[in-house]
């Protein structure tokens, strides 16, 4: 009786650490295909996973940081998607490559001529970007997902340093530094970008990472069964 009582109790605990951890598998993201280096283009892309099991993203909007405007912004086309970027005239302008800058791309948006993002598949949404500024570490967007049941997710609460992630996350686009011969890593345009015109199962996304995620939880709960299984040893013995 103890025993299935106990073992009850593991597992509850376990679906609790699921329930908890199963979140962060399931973020909007943005990753650089090969580096993005300062000073330089990148061909980065904004990764949109479907978080519900009733309905479909059919909007897809990201922000772009205004203390680092991004003159050049091309998106790459995609079947079942139309794309709309939209420019917004710089307070002080800017001198790149010797030509001055009056407006940087202020959003992109993406919205659903299909079936958009279906339940259980997630969709690479593929930038060229440029030139990027060397005197950040870091470019914070805010990413804003609409699903077909007009639920709204806003993805948009900055990493404090020292806290736990918040619950909706911005994405953060990590720079390198440009490397010592003066090259800007990757000077890639949106036609380089690889073909994801199609959604992926999201099963399939950040496999290693997600493994490793679920094998820790796994090695949790087993750890726990195990303390719980020789308490109840230990009892018995005392009892005999």
């Amino acid at each position: 009786m103890k025993a299935s009582r106990i073992a009850a109790a593991v597992a509850v605990a376990a679906s609790a650490v699921l329930a908890v951890s199963a979140p962060a598998f399931a973020h909007v993201s943005v990753q650089p295909e090969g580096e993005a280096a300062k000073g330089g283009y990148a061909v980065v892309d904004f990764k949109v996973p479907n978080e519900r099991d009733n309905a479909s993203t059919n909007k897809v909007e990201v922000n772009f940081p205004t203390d680092h405007p991004l003159a050049s912004v091309m998106p790459q086309p995609l079947d079942g998607w139309s794309v709309k970027v939209t420019k917004t005239k710089l307070a002080k302008p800017l001198t790149m490559h010797g030509e001055k800058i009056s407006e940087a791309v202020s959003k992109v948006t993406w919205t659903a001529t299909g079936k958009g993002i279906e339940p259980g598949f997630f969709q690479k949404f593929p930038l060229s970007v440029g030139a990027l500024p060397e005197d950040t570490d870091e470019l914070v967007f805010k990413a804003i997902q609409t699903y077909d049941n007009k639920e709204v997710v806003r993805w948009i609460e900055p990493q404090q340093e020292g806290q736990e992630e918040p619950e909706n996350p911005a994405p953060v686009l990590t720079l390198s530094e440009a490397s010592a011969d003066g090259h800007h890593g990757s000077s890639g345009t949106a036609k380089d970008a690889s073909d994801t015109s199609t959604a992926t199962p999201a099963a399939s996304s950040d496999s290693s990472d997600t493994t490793a995620r679920v094998l820790g939880v796994v090695g949790i709960v087993v750890g726990a069964a195990g303390v719980a299984y020789g308490v109840l040893a230990g009892r018995r013995r005392t009892e005999a």
